[in-house]
């Protein structure tokens, strides 16, 4: 079942989410609802605030990226078949050099802006079948996972921005909260109160 994405200035974005356990209800139906949601949006990672629930699950797919021809073969690889559910992630750390890349949200459609971010991270989290797993990732794959990890802190990327970015943007972020943004996929407005 395809849901409504959560639109820019809808609180539950700013919460920080709570860990779930394996008994939560219909988490299975939740997962398969959320791959539906996202691959309709055209998205490679899609976090459970953005939905409107405030807990710590999220998932990633980066298969799309995986043909970009500017990439080396390595990070080709890397990211071909990579779909990954996180669920109750923690980052261990974040090393290396910062690096900027274009980015941009389902949440706030209509606006792409270069953000910098380390390189490589560790993370710790429990699989689809609550296994627990710590993993290291770089390049575009860290990337994708930071930007999904965010939104379980109540972080977006337009917080990574520049004072005069922020400013610049401010008025095409209102107007997104109000549903003045043309998306070919459901969302929901937070100044609208109606899904399309």
């Amino acid at each position: 079942m395809i849901l409504p994405i959560i639109a820019y200035g809808d609180p539950v974005l700013r919460k920080v989410a709570e860990d779930i356990a394996q008994d939560y209800p219909n988490l299975e139906g939740l997962i398969s609802n959320m791959w539906d949601t996202m691959y309709n949006a055209n998205g490679v990672g899609l976090a459970a605030p953005q939905i409107g629930l405030p807990i710590r699950l999220f998932m990633v797919d980066t298969t799309p990226f995986s043909d970009d021809e500017e990439l080396e073969e390595k990070e080709q690889k890397a990211l071909k078949d990579f779909k990954r559910v996180f669920i109750n992630a923690h980052i261990v750390e974040e090393t290396g050099e910062e690096w900027a890349f274009n980015e941009g949200c389902l949440s706030i459609p209509d606006i792409r802006e270069d953000v910098s971010r380390k390189d490589t991270l560790t993370i710790s989290y429990l699989d689809a079948d609550f296994k627990p797993c710590t993993e290291t990732y770089d390049g575009l794959l860290a990337r994708v996972i930071q930007h999904e990890y965010d939104h379980i802190e109540g972080v977006l990327f337009t917080d990574k921005l520049s004072t005069l970015k922020k400013r610049l943007l401010k008025s095409r972020l209102v107007n997104i909260s109000k549903g003045k943004v043309k998306v070919d996929y459901r969302m929901r407005f937070p100044l609208e109160k109606k899904a399309r």
